[in-house]
């Protein structure tokens, strides 16, 4: 029998289980997948520690990518042996086979691997919606990227600085300035010893950036705010430092008529349509060579406690993929 990871109640990273599991045939629009690589991504520690709450026992993970064993009934864009990734769930990517609705999967260029796929399909289409969607970013705005070093940072400076922005971004020490320099980031902060939202009226002019994309959340969220210029947008798309407070609406006003949004890749890919959208555009400049996509960290599928224990130490950079 096939392997999972398991988790049979939320808590720490000790919580994760390797476990035998039944892959039944896959039902009626569903592909099996046989994984060669999995994404780990800051959701997946939401997932574990029921902050996004899940029916117990449950999986993990959000990604993935592979080739088709099989097909259900009325599944006619794919075939067995095909090779896919998708990301955005259903949850249970942590797996060495499993079904999947073929509606999420895509099928992968022949020059994108199975290890940079993986790598990239959540961070890659965060990154798309975020820059394209949510606020389509145009030449010469001013743009701040929070973790900048971490997987959709890394992705987004590269593809903001290919779009003529003007990026910049936060890290937290100085050996991740240098990777997010490295990757785009034309200014770097270091919101560990600098006032990130200072810097970014100095570096500016006094005028604010256009949007703020904030993952990191509770710590940086008041700091987004001061950041914006007049009418910017704050998108406040992750939860890493905790959830943000309750907001009072009146602040948006005071702070220039800001506009703050929400957004998850579930609902900016939850047409086919905008999903294959949004893939071609990943796949496109990743192709071209204008987004960089590099795999910092590989730990084994049943190691992944000890792949969560060092994401959330900040111990990793960039992309990190589990490998069945």
């Amino acid at each position: 029998m096939p392997h999972a990871i398991r988790i049979h109640q939320a808590g720490g990273p000790e919580v994760l289980r390797w476990e035998e599991v039944l892959v039944p045939a896959p039902a009626a629009g569903e592909a099996t997948i046989r994984h060669a690589a999995v994404g780990l991504n800051f959701i997946d520690v939401y997932h574990r520690t029921g902050l996004y709450p899940q029916i117990m026992p449950a999986g993990l993970g959000l990604e993935g990518a592979g080739v088709v064993e099989a097909l259900g009934d009325g599944v006619t864009d794919l075939r067995v042996g095909d090779r896919v990734a998708y990301a955005g769930g259903p949850v249970g990517a942590y797996a060495e086979v499993r079904n999947i609705p073929a509606h999420r999967l895509l099928k992968l260029p022949d020059t994108i691997s199975f290890e940079t796929a993986a790598a990239m399909m959540l961070q890659g289409l965060t990154a798309a919606y975020l820059l394209r969607k949510t606020y389509r970013v145009q030449p010469g705005d001013a743009v701040l990227i929070h973790a900048a070093a971490g997987g959709v940072g890394l992705i987004a400076c590269q593809w903001a600085k290919a779009l003529g922005a003007t990026v910049i971004g936060t890290v937290g020490s100085a050996a991740k300035g240098e990777l997010a320099k490295a990757h785009g980031c034309g200014h770097v902060i270091d919101y560990s010893s600098e006032n990130f939202s200072q810097r970014v009226r100095e570096i500016t002019g006094g005028e604010g950036v256009a949007v703020v994309y904030d993952g990191v959340g509770k710590d940086t969220f008041i700091g987004s705010l001061d950041s914006l210029r007049t009418m910017g947008m704050m998108v406040a798309y992750g939860n890493a430092s905790g959830p943000v407070p309750p907001l009072d609406l009146l602040l948006l006003s005071q702070k220039g008529s800001l506009f703050v949004t929400r957004p998850t890749l579930m609902n900016y890919t939850a047409k086919r349509a905008d999903l294959e959208a949004l893939g071609a555009e990943l796949f496109a400049m990743v192709g071209s060579g204008r987004v960089r996509i590099e795999v910092n960290q590989r730990y084994a599928l049943k190691d992944a406690e000890l792949a969560h224990r060092d994401l959330e130490a900040r111990r990793t950079t960039g992309s990190t993929i589990l490998l069945p």
